[in-house]
């Protein structure tokens, strides 16, 4: 059985992973432990997520079975529940302090039984997984339930739901409610697994405030074919929402005493920055790292305003300047630092402290010569992949210098590339100075998350955001924020006194770039109470539940940067919500207790962002008696390298004599004979165009002449444009790049992989990855094939494609051609203009004329390859006209 990957998911918001329930047996028969349910029920009330996985197994085997049930979820979310069934007994999990959950493992360990500590971290998931032996014929129910409030990421919250059960299900159903009082502006849903026919399996039904989605295949549609028992059912199912809004004060929500208060007004002007980005290129740099760093850089200069200003400092053993001063970011200073960023190349060592330290000082000069704007904001972003090794190498030292330089005048944002840093050091640097950090992981797509990032921080609308209730409200979670950037959300919850009165008001101030600007509104507490009471679809008491998960968050977070006296009182703070609310926090831990008979309990804790590897399960356990620290292998689990043994095709190759040399080889000069040379293979054309309604049903075109990008083609009334590159020398496009206007949608294809770019927030998908995504006038599939169609049913379908036959490259498809307007235009456009056929030429009816807009193409009837077939493609006799 293949071993799951690692889930990659585009963008940096916080998102839902719901649903992956694995269970395998220890035996080489597959399907001895049997699911036969398997179901997801996530009920989104508010954006706060609250999430249910339920599996049912039977042992069909004559013996004892082992059967591990694992569920993907978000890092951010905390597990509140879980439970086994067996043979009529429920076992619970009973969540503790950590140290009181240490001594139930101790205690097992000493009764002869042995525990296991659960932790995994990926990019932003962890993994819970529990393992149980099961007797012939019973019957066992897992069940996990977790929750999360989800935060708004570049314009969106975003679900992902991992479906992944190995074996056909009978009864394998997901439902996903959203509730959102604001009203829903927006739903998307998007799939790794669905094909045309198990899109059927897919329903969706949506009003003004709420929506449902559900999956729900039959056995038939999960099989990956009629002879096959094998599932196609493995990958993400994700659902992207937003909700209405103004400009306003947000709103506010009320239920059973508690209240929550959304802010992310619309219509705000950005107010300009000042920022400066510190770069690492020490020495562990060297390579694909700085190569995307680069890169990155080099986009991310693109898109900076006219109005900010900016500079760059890169460091390894000393700190160097770009420019000794802020530089505005003109059309001809950002060329000026888009080379000087092509140039940065690794070597030496890693000296944070003195490169933070110069990025201040260029803050700190500038302020005193009256350069920054007055009310404009000042953001340092610093990128490294390892700890300090020269100059000031003590962690906390360069916090203390760091925090006393920046005095809490600017921001400063952290980023970690790979996990040869202290994410620990970088966290702590971040929060000490209004910011916060990021991981960025090593891995193809390392360009797009720094840019994904710096698109988050790129566009601030207020400083000095202030929230004032009444003093009827009590324990409100934090009420002061430094920064609100554009396409995120604030947050604010709290209680409500019992002899409150029927009217919550609330006041919310804050810094526009010319003007203080204050935000009143009020909500009728009877009303808000009445709505969240009826609708049977929501979790009921989810808010006060929501202020419990956000007080403890926000505690945790305090404790990263709080002095060693704070912590104390923090940490017990945020330990008695996790217990009275029954959250799995890094404060606490759940111990599974297992049948008396079994071997096993385990304790699952939550594991912190330094903890590991992503992609890797850790589960630290004590054996009895057994030899090694693991009693079975789980395939699934375990990351085994292959080793792969080259042998000589013995057929061919001469016999190896004892001394080790081959012996036989015939050395005599043979006679030569004179062979005809073999035709030139049959290629596919750069372009193959379908030409309805014309007198020739479809037109390959070959590009001879290319430099630069090209405007392949431009339809103004449909609001799609298609440019490319293509390159002479390898005959292939570099890339293609889809932009629908009126979507703000763009698609760019390589040969390495698909972006997909939708309101400033990129998602990237590899070729021949299947891929089902529907989105308000757009439906974006993939094949196993790697046929990527964009299609509308008022709109040109444009296909792009990775060809691996003849002539492989990147390839464009163009279907429904039809619904083209009058207008189109570009390099491929013209053709779907006035055409004008000549009749073939006398002497050579292979060859005629074709004229387009005037000007006169040579066309000739050749054999090519049809690469809009799968590779390597089926012949066609084609008019070719070379441009």
């Amino acid at each position: 059985m293949k071993t799951p990957a690692p889930a990659r998911t585009c963008g940096i918001a916080v998102v839902l992973f719901s649903l992956l329930a694995v269970l395998q047996t220890t035996t080489s028969q597959k399907n001895d432990i049997d699911i036969y349910s398997l179901t997801v029920d996530c009920k989104v009330s508010s954006r706060f997520a609250h999430t249910v996985v339920t599996s049912r197994v039977v042992n069909r085997a004559d013996t004892v079975q082992e059967a591990t049930f694992q569920v993907e979820l978000p890092k951010k979310a905390f597990i509140t529940n879980f439970s086994m069934i067996i043979d009529g007994v429920t076992y619970p999990g009973n969540i503790k302090e950590k140290a009181a959950a240490q001594e139930q493992y101790s205690a097992a360990v000493a009764r002869g039984e042995s525990a296991g500590l659960v932790k995994a971290t990926g990019r932003k998931m962890e993994q819970f997984q529990v393992s149980v032996n099961v007797a012939p014929a019973a019957k066992i129910t897992f069940e996990l339930v977790y929750e999360e409030l989800l935060k708004r990421h570049l314009g969106v919250y975003e679900l992902l739901l991992k479906v992944r059960p190995q074996q056909l299900v009978k009864h394998l159903q997901m439902d996903i409610h959203i509730f959102e009082p604001q009203g829903i502006s927006s739903l998307e849903t998007e799939s790794t697994f669905l094909t045309k026919e198990l899109a059927n399996a897919l329903t969706t039904s949506q009003n003004q405030t709420k929506a449902h989605i559900r999956f729900k295949p039959t056995l038939a549609q999960q099989q990956k074919s009629p002879e096959q028992q094998d599932t196609i059912v493995d990958g993400n199912f994700i659902v992207r929402y937003d909700v209405n809004r103004t400009l306003s004060g947000g709103s506010i929500q009320i239920e059973n005493g508690y209240f929550v208060h959304y802010f992310a007004p619309e219509g705000l002007p950005t107010i300009p920055k000042n920022v400066i980005f510190v770069i690492d290129k020490s020495g562990s740099m060297e390579g694909k790292k700085i190569q995307q760093t680069r890169e990155a850089l080099i986009k991310i200069l693109d898109d900076l305003s006219p109005k900010d200003q900016f500079s760059l400092i890169s460091f390894s053993e000393a700190a160097t300047q770009w420019k000794p001063s802020l530089m505005p970011a003109s059309a001809e200073n950002v060329k000026k630092a888009k080379r000087y960023a092509a140039g940065i190349q690794a070597q030496g060592g890693t000296n944070i402290n003195d490169a933070m330290l110069m990025a201040v000082q260029l803050l700190e000069r500038a302020n005193r010569e009256e350069l920054l704007p007055s009310r404009s904001i000042s953001l340092i972003i610093l990128l490294t992949d390892g700890d300090p090794t020269v100059g000031e190498t003590r962690p906390e030292r360069i916090q203390k210098n760091v925090q006393d330089a920046i005095g809490g005048h600017y921001t400063l944002f952290c980023l970690g590339f790979g996990f040869d840093v202290s994410y620990a050091f970088l966290e702590k640097l971040a929060l000490d100075n209004g910011g916060l950090a990021r991981r960025i992981y090593e891995d193809s797509d390392a360009t797009l998350q720094l840019q994904d990032f710096y698109q988050e921080v790129a566009n601030p609308l207020l400083t000095a955001v202030a929230f004032k209730y009444p003093s009827n409200t009590v324990e409100v979670t934090q009420d002061n924020f430094r920064l609100l950037f554009k396409g995120s959300e604030i947050v604010v919850a709290g209680k409500l006194q019992d002899q409150s009165p029927d009217v919550l008001s609330a006041k919310v101030s804050g810094q526009l770039f010319t003007q203080n600007i204050t935000f009143q509104m009020e909500s009728r507490v009877a009303e808000q109470e009445k709505e969240f009471q009826s609708p049977k679809y929501i979790f009921h008491g989810f808010m006060e539940r929501l202020w419990a998960y956000l007080t403890i968050q926000q505690l945790l977070e305090k404790i990263v940067s709080a002095s060693d006296a704070e912590k104390q009182a923090l940490e017990t703070q945020a330990l008695g919500l996790s217990l009275n609310y029954s959250f799995v926090t890094p404060l606490t831990s759940m111990v599974v207790t297992k049948p008396e008979s079994q071997e096993q309990s385990q304790v699952a804790e939550k594991p912190s962002e330094d903890a590991g590897v992503p992609g890797k399960l850790q589960l630290f356990s004590s054996k009895v008696g057994l030899p090694g620290p693991h009693r079975h292998r789980h395939p699934y689990l375990l990351h085994d390298p292959v080793d792969f043994l080259l042998v000589p095709d013995l057929e061919t190759s001469a016999p190896l004599g004892p001394d080790g040399v081959f012996h036989g080889l015939d050395l005599r000069i043979k006679e030569a004979t004179m062979t005809a040379p073999s035709p030139a293979p049959i290629q596919a054309p750069s372009v193959i165009l379908p030409l309805p309604g014309q007198s020739v049903d479809r037109l390959c075109v070959d590009i001879k002449h290319s430099q630069g990008p090209m405007n392949l083609l431009s339809d103004p009334d449909q609001g799609v444009e298609v440019t490319g590159q293509y390159e002479m020398e390898k005959t292939q496009f570099s890339w293609i790049e889809v932009t629908f206007q009126n979507l703000q949608l763009q698609v760019r294809a390589s040969p390495e992989h698909v972006v997909v770019t939708r309101n400033r927030r990129s998602s990237v998908y590899k070729w021949k990855k299947t891929l089902f995504s529907v989105m308000p006038g757009l439906k974006m599939t993939m094949d196993e094939a790697g046929l990527l169609l964009l299609s509308s049913p008022d709109r040109v379908t444009i296909g792009l494609l990775f060809w691996e036959g003849p002539g492989q490259g990147l390839r464009l498809l163009l279907r429904d051609t039809d619904r083209l307007s009058s207008h189109v235009s570009g390099t491929l456009g013209q053709f779907y203009q006035d055409v004008l056929w000549g009749p073939p030429a006398a002497a050579d009816d292979s060859k005629r004329t074709l004229r387009v807009q005037g000007r006169d193409h040579s066309a000739a009837r050749e054999l090519k390859l049809d690469y809009q077939e799968e590779a390597p493609g089926t012949k066609i006799s084609c008019w070719c006209v070379e441009l």
